[in-house]
């Protein structure tokens, strides 16, 4: 389920030194290599094969480090933090590492107890909250339970529970700060201090999942279109829920939006697959890496962060 991860992409993380000739490689994926040009609107800063290897970029350079100790890791929005889950419990909790990027420095809050887990990290727009959702074993089956809420300043957490979510349920935030989950064959909004339902958008089709489905601006929000449709990607207005717009492509996954007019998508491509970003006709604008089968197969998830501010 690690691909999945709800990590949220961050709006002004600081530019790196751009790899335009001969790529950025990624260790352990099979021998990817990431094309990047100057200028990109995103920043590959994370990616990892399910919880068995979690890998980080340097703050300001290309290089990726395996982060043993962790199964997962997010950049905040800003880039000064990372916010990582743990492989394992600590005194019999799971829990959250805030590292300052700056400093080394890094900070562990408790979150749920054994043997309950929290994930799938998501960061608050403002970089000031992560949001976990919160899962236990159930007869052998995972079962989401409601969401941890972490205020990074105050190292704290807060966990609420809510009954009847369904077992592939995840929290992510929407630009204007509630909770988004999944919810029958569509969405539903909570409200972070309690878990109250502040609306429903019926219809509106599932999540796409991991990065933040929500275009730059906060005005498109991306869904699985629901089964009505041949089209697999919609995009939905966040104001009332009606979908607005259906794209002809069938990715297989889609890790968040490139600006506010292109999406960051895997799509089958000959015996493999590719990491490409697509245009709201369903297009393949550019081909960012080709992803080989047995890479895409162990579960590859990827994470970025935006390098220049919102697109209006």
């Amino acid at each position: 389920m690690i691909a999945h991860l709800a990590a949220a992409l961050s709006l002004c993380a600081p530019a790196a030194p751009a790899v335009t000739a001969a790529g950025l490689p990624l260790p352990g994926t099979g021998g990817m290599t990431y094309q990047e040009r100057k200028g990109d609107p995103v920043r590959l800063s994370a990616y990892g094969l399910g919880t068995k290897r979690t890998y980080l970029r340097s703050a300001t350079g290309n290089s990726f480090t395996w982060e043993k100790s962790l199964s997962e890791v997010s950049v905040s929005p800003g880039g000064t933090l990372t916010a990582g889950v743990p492989v394992a419990y600590r005194s019999g909790y799971d829990a959250l590492q805030v590292t300052d990027r700056a400093t080394g420095r890094t900070t562990t809050i408790r979150t749920v107890k054994k043997p309950m887990t929290a994930s799938y990290a998501s960061w608050s727009r403002d970089a000031k909250r992560v949001a976990l959702t919160v899962e236990q074993k159930v007869r052998g089956a995972w079962q989401v339970l409601g969401f941890t809420v972490v205020d990074v300043a105050a190292k704290r957490a807060r966990t609420v529970r809510i009954a009847g979510l369904s077992r592939k349920a995840g929290f992510w935030w929407s630009p204007d700060g509630d909770l988004v989950s999944r919810h029958g064959a569509g969405l539903r909004v909570y409200r972070p201090s309690d878990g109250k339902v502040l609306r429903t958008l019926a219809g509106a089709g599932l999540p796409t999942g991991p990065e933040d489905a929500y275009s730059p601006s906060g005005r498109r929000l991306a869904t699985w279109c629901p089964a009505r449709f041949k089209e697999q990607l919609c995009l939905v207005d966040p104001a009332t829920g009606a979908i607005a717009r259906r794209v002809a492509a069938r990715p297989e996954a889609i890790f968040g939006w490139w600006d506010e007019s292109h999406l960051i998508a895997v799509t089958a491509h000959g015996r493999a697959y590719r990491l490409a970003v697509i245009d709201l006709s369903g297009r393949v604008t550019r081909v960012l890496a080709g992803v080989p089968a047995a890479t895409w197969g162990s579960d590859l998830w990827l994470s970025f962060a935006r390098t220049r501010a919102k697109t209006s």
